[in-house]
């Protein structure tokens, strides 16, 4: 009896050890976003038919971090914090997201693109390193087919370039919907619009399920440098869709990021910042 007792209880904490060490895998969870520090200078810019938020810190070579999809430029505290020593860095929240106003103008990537083509022309901000995250990644992708000009290089995480490289179950994955209501809650203390959370999300919804339609063709065009990165267990985004992207856009550099998800600049920003250290070094 002692014996079986000994071995139950043994079987026990095998089980909770394996359990406790998979509910600590950072990949699995959402942490809050970090605080962000004092800008040097903020505002609403006239872009388009939108006013859009933005935000500058530090000084040094220009480098423009863009949210992805419901989210705000809040998300980067680590990033920026870190960046801002030595980079000028500029954050913004796209139209309809955190503090910027929507228009009745449906979304599209193209739309958002001239956003923030605009914003840098209003900042008299020339060349930049754009790093985007989800969306962020994806108007990357969009400016440096259309506005090259304007870019020294695009760090693209968990970005797709057509519908069908977004993972059919993501809705149904509770990080990801984590996210979701964060972001609800982040837009209700931001927005100038509290209350139309729902009709935010469902106007650019309507951009989600028909865009982005890009073709081997429009990514072979690129010449801007590239490094797409994508997390290894990411919930929204397919591996190989990324893989495909890597291929067809002309010297796009891979990088997958270990034990981290769509959320990884929050899960792992050490190694997150090392990634866009290496790609504006080259390697």
């Amino acid at each position: 009896m002692r014996r079986a007792t000994i071995g139950i209880l043994t079987f026990l904490s095998l089980f909770l050890t394996v359990a406790s060490a998979h509910s600590a895998e950072r990949w699995a969870g959402l942490p809050p976003f970090p605080p962000m520090p004092q800008p040097k200078t903020s505002g609403m810019a006239d872009v388009n038919d939108i006013k859009m938020y933005y935000a500058e810190y530090g000084q040094g070579d220009p480098i423009l971090f863009i949210h992805g999809g419901l989210g705000n430029a809040d998300v980067w505290g680590a990033q920026v914090t870190d960046f801002a020593r030595d980079h000028l860095v500029i954050v913004a929240d796209s139209r309809g997201h955190g503090r910027s106003t929507r228009s009745e103008q449906p979304f599209g990537y193209d739309l958002m693109t001239s956003d923030y083509v605009a914003l840098l022309d209003y900042l008299k901000i020339g060349k930049v390193t754009l790093v985007g995250w989800s969306d962020g990644g994806i108007i990357g992708i969009d400016m440096a087919m259309k506005h090259p000009e304007k870019l020294t290089r695009v760090i693209a995480q968990a970005a797709n370039v057509t519908t069908d490289g977004v993972k059919p179950d993501v809705m149904s994955n509770k990080t990801f919907n984590d996210y979701i209501n964060v972001a609800g809650e982040y837009y209700k203390k931001l927005s100038p619009t509290p209350s139309e959370y729902d009709a935010f999300v469902n106007q650019i919804s309507q951009m989600w399920a028909t865009q982005p339609a890009w073709t081997a063709a429009d990514l072979g065009k690129i010449t801007v440098p590239v490094t797409l990165a994508i997390g290894d267990h990411d919930e929204a985004v397919k591996l190989d869709h990324t893989q495909m992207m890597a291929k067809e856009i002309p010297g796009a550099k891979l990088v997958i990021l270990k034990d981290a998800s769509h959320f990884a600049m929050l899960q792992d920003p050490e190694g997150y910042d090392a990634l866009i250290r290496d790609a504006m070094a080259g390697r």
